[in-house]
């Protein structure tokens, strides 16, 4: 069977009782191992019980790391004061959020993870294209996450014990630093390996323990300098006029690229939820929220270092590697620890582990996944790509932004608007289904992607010696639109997928289509 359009919404299976939510019966889905294993099977109702609470503590969890931290201190290096920089990843957050909805509704109504929610938009073969993007994307942030785990585990334990820095080296590193890292990497697949649910229980206890890590460094350093420094008073290099707004929007688009992977997979953790009333309440309290307040947060610390010190300290291990303390030291370490696995296995782990998984169901399943996105993070030693703030904004976040808004706008089109949220449940395992299209491909969903990929970041650009782009653009014409690729990619590939599928519709309604 071959579908060139979507096919009209069907019946979407048997209700279970559980109000929105769709269950499939014993043996509605053929055991076929190109296209099913047990990890990518939707969810059964009664395993489908994460609460508000789970979403947020999920949030806070992976909101409250490193990375997230240094955001600021990014902005304020390209000119920004603490509040354009505060605003900046405020505003970002706000607008990610609804495609993150948006998105992850299929998860508690059909319990399905996003390659296979991919499947009915790309076609069953065609979803691995958006699949291996978001896969490939997450293990360079698993590599760079894990890396700066080990550098905090290296500092810390090096002012505990002392001389760790002077060991002999290996590849330009102290061999202790590429323990670290080692001991750290094994650490989060071992927590991955247990499954889903010690995944949940983990991010409960997680995301309180960060936030007092976080508010007792505030305390620390606040007593430390007498009142918080100066930096808060600082005027704006770019100010708010005509310097400000080149910045503004490439760093926008930036900011909403930190977490444009989630509004992908976010159905990765949907799928478990007691409902939709839970994700949606559980991620709007845990995302922008917990983002802003991180955000000013380390620009108080970052102030109250800069009164100490007499230099803004931006690192958070390198500020807390400051103190003799060695009971402040320890309580940093786990610190370190906990924010930095919490948001790696959450954020970094769980999409390609089921995103390799849908590529190859019969020889990967979630933990070799997993393993897969462990070994590959590492492999390409995505570390370098945070060497400087306008690699990491706007040519690493820039460039990943751009393709992953061209993906989450198929996803929504065909979603909520072709579809209405009515999906052939088994028909998303069933080769010559509703979802085969051509091949298992949708050539549709495929231009789309490619019309708004290239438009979201064929223009990229980078100012000599600051990246690897060329300083007119790759594609010259489309340099005045690189600024906003996550919008542009996500804008563009929703109404081109919207176009030709209702002009594949009208073709064979009139008896023109194949």
């Amino acid at each position: 069977m071959t579908a060139t359009v979507p096919p009209a919404p069907s019946a979407p299976g048997p209700d279970t009782g559980s109000p929105g939510r769709v269950e499939l019966p014993p043996g509605a889905v053929p055991e076929d191992p190109r296209f099913v294993n047990a990890d990518l099977l939707p969810v059964p109702v009664a395993r489908r019980r994460w609460t508000t609470y789970n979403f947020a503590a999920l949030w806070i969890g992976m909101a409250h790391n490193i990375p997230s931290w240094l955001l600021a201190s990014g902005l304020v290096t390209l000119g920004m004061d603490w509040k354009q920089a505060v605003l900046t990843i405020a505003l970002a957050n706000v607008i990610v959020l609804l495609p993150m909805m948006l998105t992850g509704h299929a998860g508690p109504k059909y319990g399905i993870p996003f390659p296979v929610l991919a499947r009915a938009s790309f076609g069953l073969r065609g979803a691995n294209l958006p699949a291996m993007i978001r896969a490939a994307v997450a293990c360079a942030w698993f590599g760079i996450q894990t890396w700066i785990g080990g550098q905090g585990i290296f500092v810390l334990l090096g002012k505990v014990f002392g001389g760790w820095a002077d060991a002999s080296r290996i590849g330009g590193q102290p061999w202790t630093l590429w323990l670290c890292f080692l001991l750290f990497w094994a650490l989060e697949l071992a927590i991955i390996h247990r499954g889903m649910d010690t995944l949940r229980r983990f991010e409960n206890w997680a995301a309180p323990f960060v936030i007092v890590g976080a508010l007792a460094l505030l305390v620390w350093i606040t007593v430390k300098a007498g009142g918080l420094g100066p930096l808060l008073d600082q005027p704006s290099r770019l100010g708010w006029g005509a310097a400000f707004w080149p910045v503004f929007f490439p760093a926008l688009m930036g900011m909403i690229a930190f977490w444009s992977t989630l509004s992908l997979n976010i159905p990765d953790f949907t799928r478990f939820g007691a409902g939709q009333r839970a994700q949606i309440r559980g991620q709007a309290l845990g995302l922008p929220t917990t983002m802003t307040l991180f955000a000013l947060l380390s620009v108080f610390v970052t102030s109250g270092s800069q009164a100490v010190y007499g230099a803004a300290v931006w690192d958070p291990v390198e500020l807390a590697a400051k103190t003799d303390n060695v009971f402040g030291l320890l309580f940093a370490l786990v610190t370190v620890l906990v924010a930095t696995i919490s948001v790696n296995i959450a954020a970094n782990v769980v999409s390609p582990a089921y995103d390799l998984a849908n590529l190859a169901p019969k020889l990967v399943d979630f933990r070799t996944g997993a393993l897969i996105t462990g070994v590959v993070g590492v492999v390409i030693m995505p570390w370098k790509l945070t060497a400087t703030p306008e690699l990491y904004i706007f040519t690493w976040l820039g460039l990943v932004g751009g393709l992953l808004g061209t993906v989450a706008g198929i996803l929504i089109a065909d979603y909520w608007i072709v579809r209405r949220t009515v999906l052939d449940l088994a028909g998303l395992y069933r080769p010559g289904g509703p979802y085969w299209y051509r091949n298992g491909w949708n050539p549709r969903a495929v231009l789309a992607f490619a019309v708004g990929g290239v438009l979201a970041v064929g223009g990229s650009h980078s100012a000599p010696g600051t990246g690897p782009f060329p300083e007119d653009g790759l594609i010259p014409v489309l340099k005045p639109l690189a600024d906003y690729g996550w919008a542009v990619g996500l804008a563009a590939s929703l109404l081109v997928y919207l176009l030709l599928t209702t002009a594949g519709a009208r073709s064979v309604r009139t008896g023109d289509g194949s």
